[in-house]
C-alpha cells in the first residue's frame, strides 16, 4: 500500500511504501513530467526549458490510483500521472554514499581469480543471436572486457567485432593499426618486448573507451595477452592507504604522445578518476606516455611517486592478473577507461600479427540497454 502526501508548503511530495518513505521536490517532479507537453512522445526528449516552468512550481494535490500517482501542479493548473515504479527507480532521496572509491551498480571487479572463466563469446552466434550478443554484451559490461572466438581469419576482421556494438573511432594511427615486430618502430607496442599493463591514450581527450584487438597470426613463442582490473587494482590502494589513494585520485598526472610528424597529444587527468559522489569512472596507467609530473605540490610530490609506485606493484602482481592466449580467429574488447592490458615477451621466430582499432563505450552500452528494452518490451507482451 502506497499512501502520498504533500507538506505545507506544497514543495515536498512524499510516498510512503512498505519498503520506506521516499521524498520528491516539486520543481524535479514538474521538470520530468511524462505529459505530451513536457516530453516528446517517440524519444522521451524534453519540450521545454527550466526557465518555461514556473520558479514558484508547487503541488497542489497528489494521490495514488493503482501504479500510478497523480499530481496536480500550481500556479500552472496541470495535473499528470507518473508511473509509480518509475518514481522509485529514479527516487533520490537516499542516504549519501560514504564510500570513496566505490564502482557503480552492475560493475563486478576481479582478480585472478577470473582466470578460469573469461568472460567469451561465439562470433558466429554473436552474430547470428541477439540474445547471445546481448549476453555477452552484460559481461563486458559487467568485467570490462570480453573475448571473442571463432572469428573469420582476415585482413579487417575485427571490424566486424565492433560492428556488433558500436562504431570506429578513427585515430592518428588510422581507422586500425597493426601490432607486429618492426624496424626502428614508432611505438614499443610494435616490437617483441614485454609491456607492463596500461591503459591505451591516456594522452587523449577524450580517451578512447573501447579498445579491440584482434588476431591473425601466431605461431611467434610468448606474446599471451593480460588483462588487469585497474578498478580493483585502485580499491586495494585506497583499502591497504587511504592517503595514497586520495593523492592520486585528487591530483592530475599529465600524459604526452608525439612520436610523429604534426602529432603532439597532451591530457591532464588523475590517473584514478572519480565522480563528485566518490565513484571511480576511469583510471589512466601508461608508465610510457606519463609526462613529467607538475601539478602535485611539493610537500605531496614525494607521497604522490610512492602511491604511484604502490599502485604500480598492485596491477604488476600476478594475483592481479588474467592471462590467455589469442589465436588466428580470436580477439578481446576491453574498457579502456577501466581495464589494463599488457602482453608478455614473444620471440623473434615465428610470425605473430595482431590487428587493432578504437570505439566508444557509449556505443557499446547503447547497444547493450537497446536489447534489454526490446527484451523487456518483448516479455511484456
Amino acid at each position: 500500500m502506497t499512501a502520498a502526501t504533500i507538506d505545507p508548503s506544497g514543495q515536498i511530495l512524499t510516498l510512503e511504501t512498505n519498503t520506506g518513505a521516499r521524498r520528491f521536490h516539486a520543481i524535479w517532479l514538474r521538470d520530468n513530467s511524462p505529459d505530451p507537453d513536457t516530453r516528446a512522445a517517440g524519444n522521451g526528449q524534453r519540450l521545454l526549458a527550466l526557465r518555461d516552468i514556473p520558479a514558484d512550481t508547487t503541488l497542489s494535490a497528489a494521490s495514488v490510483q493503482g501504479d500510478k500517482v497523480r499530481v496536480s501542479f500550481a500556479p500552472e493548473g496541470k495535473t499528470v500521472d507518473f508511473d509509480l515504479g518509475w518514481l522509485m527507480d529514479h527516487a533520490y532521496d537516499l542516504p549519501a554514499p560514504a564510500d570513496r572509491g566505490r564502482t557503480a551498480p552492475g560493475i563486478t571487479t576481479w582478480g585472478a581469480e577470473l582466470m578460469g572463466n573469461v568472460p567469451c563469446g561465439d562470433f558466429a552466434q554473436l552474430a547470428s543471436d541477439p540474445a547471445a550478443l546481448r549476453d555477452w554484451l552484460e559481461l563486458v559490461t559487467r568485467y570490462g572486457f570480453g573475448k571473442i572466438e571463432n572469428g573469420p581469419v582476415e585482413d579487417g576482421a575485427l571490424f566486424k567485432v565492433v560492428d556488433l556494438f558500436g562504431f570506429v573511432r578513427e585515430t592518428n594511427y588510422g581507422r586500425h593499426f597493426e601490432v607486429r615486430t618492426e624496424v626502428n618502430p614508432t611505438n614499443l607496442a610494435f616490437t617483441g618486448l614485454g609491456l607492463q599493463a596500461h591503459t591505451d591514450n591516456p594522452y587523449r581527450d577524450p580517451v578512447p573507451s573501447v579498445q579491440v584487438l584482434y588476431c591473425l597470426e601466431s605461431s611467434a613463442a610468448g606474446g599471451e595477452n593480460m588483462v588487469v582490473d585497474g578498478f580493483a587494482a585502485a580499491q586495494k590502494l585506497r583499502d591497504e592507504d587511504p592517503a595514497a589513494f586520495d593523492v592520486l585520485a585528487s591530483h592530475c598526472a599529465r600524459f604526452e604522445y608525439a612520436g610523429e610528424e604534426g602529432v603532439c597529444l597532451q591530457s591532464r587527468r588523475p590517473m584514478i578518476e572519480l565522480a563528485p559522489d566518490g565513484e571511480i569512472i576511469a583510471v589512466r596507467f601508461n608508465n610510457r606516455s606519463l609526462s613529467a609530473v607538475t601539478d602535485v605540490p611539493f610537500d605531496q610530490m614525494a607521497a604522490y611517486y610512492a602511491a604511484y609506485r604502490r599502485l604500480g606493484e598492485i596491477i604488476d602482481d600476478p594475483a592481479s592478473e588474467v592471462t590467455f592466449r589469442l589465436d588466428p580467429g580470436e580477439g578481446f574488447v576491453v574498457d579502456n577507461t577501466r581495464v589494463l592490458h599488457a602482453r608478455k615477451g614473444y620471440s623473434g621466430e615465428g610470425t605473430r600479427w595482431l590487428q587493432g582499432c578504437y570505439s566508444d563505450l557509449d556505443g557499446l552500452r547503447s547497444t547493450y540497454a537497446a536489447m534489454c528494452r526490446a527484451g523487456q518490451k518483448e516479455a511484456a507482451e
